[in-house]
């Protein structure tokens, strides 16, 4: 099903009403329809849905229970519900814009391998008081984002992901570079190259660049990885179904940026992503081999199955050298934060107070939750190598989040402010507007953050 938004009220649009679980709320309906509900026993909780009947054996309305009004998306049950057709919110004063963006995340479906057409088209008119243009553009990004960590490794390794960053870039008509293959140690990117070299498609560093040079610069990284096999310490069957998300990181940076782009924010954007497959071959890095980053500092591998914080190791230091007023990296980077948080609540860390506090604002405001977890310096020292500037891995295992972010931070100096989100990127779950699969996480917050910054 897909769920259009219109501004004009179309001619044959049905009434649909937000009902909470309230007396006073349903008692606002029209006299038949109220009686409707009684006789259906509807009290408005949380995902009770019923059709109104028009007299002439017609549907002439809908009734979605929306509960307490604590979930803000619950709309997003309406996608699956109501009949094909154009709708409008009879208590249109009563929708917000989380509401309305939830009806229309709710819709989504990943139908790219059905042969069978399961599509339903729902309309609905958007309430005055609401920006359309910003739904459409925060949908889009949501959509882009879903869509490419849904895609099989089959169809989206480095040389695809390049072509959907390409694709972006010429749509809002960014520069855009692809270094691949040996020119990555040519351009010294030698841990990007070190990772994805044992994969079938060669590895890279996309590099798109957007607004003007004089404007304030804001650098956003996400980790590509296109699939994980965990390298030559191989991941369990199990542990290898889900890692078609192992891009995740560049799929929702990329949807922040193409945001950005969209509402023409003032800023320098500079997107970099490194694209590897981590694989296994006989030219694949191994444990215990140290690797020089572009940074100069040597690398323990201590486990070829921590591959992420290499490839961003790179692209943060690359990004760094501009020494951009704000520094973004999103990845899905470790099993410890979803252990400590779970899969919906992705752990962020930054050392700048007023920037998490900022994080911590608009992650509530939008309701695109995120949650601070420390930057906790004595941990560091688990990090050391006898051989090496630092090992990327820990020995126990322990608090992996914090020291996989202690590890990043290294690689990070000169740029005004910098936070790291340790993202999970899929829903395991369906929950209204969240179909299980592929997810955006944090870049509505942080698109919100940015627009706040730097917005006109």
């Amino acid at each position: 099903m897909t769920v259009h938004i219109v501004k004009i009220q179309e001619k044959h649009s049905r009434p649909v009403w937000l009902v909470r679980e309230d007396p006073q709320n349903i008692e606002a309906l029209p006299p038949a329809a109220q009686a409707w509900l009684q006789a259906q026993n509807f009290e408005g909780r949380e995902g009770e849905f019923t059709l109104l009947p028009a007299g002439n054996s017609e549907i002439g309305g809908a009734a979605l229970g929306v509960g307490k009004g604590d979930n803000p998306f619950a709309a997003g049950a309406l996608a699956k519900m109501l009949p094909e057709g154009a709708w409008h919110f009879e208590n249109a004063a009563d929708v917000d814009h989380l509401a309305l963006l939830g009806a229309m995340l709710g819709g989504y479906q990943f139908n790219r391998y059905r042969a069978e057409n399961t599509e339903k088209n729902v309309t609905l008119t958007v309430p005055a008081h609401l920006d359309d243009q910003e739904l459409s553009r925060q949908w889009q990004a949501v959509v882009l984002a879903r869509d490419l960590i849904n895609t099989p490794a089959n169809d989206m390794l480095p040389d695809a992901l390049e072509w959907a960053v390409g694709s972006v870039a010429r749509r809002y008509k960014a520069d855009f570079a692809v270094t691949a293959g040996d020119d990555l140690l040519r351009d010294n990117l030698p841990l990007v190259h070190a990772v994805g070299r044992a994969g079938a498609v060669a590895p890279r560093l996309l590099d798109m660049r957007w607004g003007r040079e004089d404007a304030p610069k804001v650098t956003l990284v996400g980790k590509g990885v296109c699939f994980d096999t965990g390298g030559l310490d191989i991941k369990s069957a199990s542990g290898m179904l889900l890692m078609k998300k192992d891009m995740g990181g560049a799929a929702n940076v990329l949807a922040l940026a193409q945001m950005i782009m969209d509402a023409k924010l003032p800023v320098r954007l500079r997107l970099l992503v490194p694209a590897v497959e981590n694989a296994i071959a006989g030219n694949a890095f191994r444990p215990g081999d140290i690797l020089p980053g572009r940074k100069g500092l040597h690398i323990e591998i201590g486990n070829t199955d921590a591959e992420g914080r290499l490839v961003l190791a790179d692209a943060l230091a690359l990004g760094d050298e501009e020494a951009p007023e704000l520094m973004l990296d999103m990845a899905t980077l470790t099993g410890a934060a979803r252990i400590a948080l779970g899969p919906d609540l992705p752990p962020f860390f930054t050392a700048d107070e007023a920037l998490a506090a900022r994080v911590i604002h608009h992650a509530a405001a939008q309701c695109d939750p995120l949650w601070r977890l420390p930057l906790w310096q004595p941990y560091m020292k688990r990090l050391a190598s006898r051989v090496a500037d630092i090992n990327k891995t820990t020995n126990d295992g322990q608090a992996g989040s914090v020291t996989a972010a202690l590890f990043l931070s290294r690689f990070v100096e000169k740029a005004g402010a910098w936070a790291h989100f340790d993202i999970y990127g899929w829903t395991p779950v369906e929950r209204p507007g969240f179909p299980v699969g592929g997810e955006a996480q944090g870049i509505r917050a942080l698109y919100a953050l940015v627009q706040e910054k730097y917005g006109k």
